[in-house]
């Protein structure tokens, strides 16, 4: 691995994008078990663009238009929904009926789903690898799908690493936000806005 993929990983991942702002939301809404949870979630979502762009999957994405616009579409209509599930208070980070004691299992698996979803329903993550990481791979050499997975577990490390921290230092500040219903209210509304402009913004994307 070059010094180059690693900076510039680590840039790409800092950025932020839904995957962030899914993890900073279950910090300061169910605090560091949660946030840790949701980083996971969005790191397993990169795994099908993985294997999609070893398997050649993702060329198949790049040339067709339908296939393309199929999936930017349920990433959209999905982003949709996440705004609306935490305008309403509703879905994985709703705040109510979470225990002192800590997570319930089940809310636990949808915060991970979530994350999950949010990360494979995102084109722009197999484009990525099939445009950013061949940069970096011998085509030529025997073991080039061994450096593919050895390139895309870096990208998943720091993935996971850089949206816990974000999803940990946001848990920081839950006291002091769900103990002012006012400020908890203005926050989450604020969330629920940046996912339906990024579902926007991903409408008007082109590939």
């Amino acid at each position: 691995m070059s010094i180059e993929f690693f900076v510039t990983t680590l840039i790409v991942v800092m950025l932020p994008g839904t995957g962030v702002i899914y993890t900073l939301a279950a910090g300061l809404t169910q605090g560091a078990r949660a946030a840790v949870l949701a980083a996971a979630g969005c790191t397993l979502g990169i795994v099908p663009h993985v294997v999609a762009s070893i398997a050649g999957l993702a060329a198949l994405l790049h040339a067709s238009a339908l296939a393309f616009q199929t999936l930017k579409y349920l990433g959209v209509i999905y982003l949709f929904y996440m705004a609306w599930q935490m305008w309403r208070d509703t879905g994985a980070l709703n705040i109510d009926g979470v225990k002192a004691e800590g997570l319930p299992a089940q809310s636990g698996r949808k915060i991970i789903s979530t994350g999950v979803l949010l990360n494979l329903l995102n084109p722009k993550l197999t484009l990525f690898f099939l445009a950013f990481m061949p940069q970096f791979i011998d085509s030529a050499a025997a073991d080039a799908s061994l450096q593919a997975l050895s390139l895309a577990g870096v990208f998943m490390a720091l993935t996971f690493l850089v949206f816990a921290l974000y999803g940990l230092l946001a848990a920081q500040a839950r006291d002091h936000v769900i103990s002012r219903p006012r400020v908890l209210r203005m926050v989450k509304r604020t969330f629920a806005s940046m996912f339906a402009l990024m579902g926007l913004r991903l409408a008007l994307a082109g590939r």
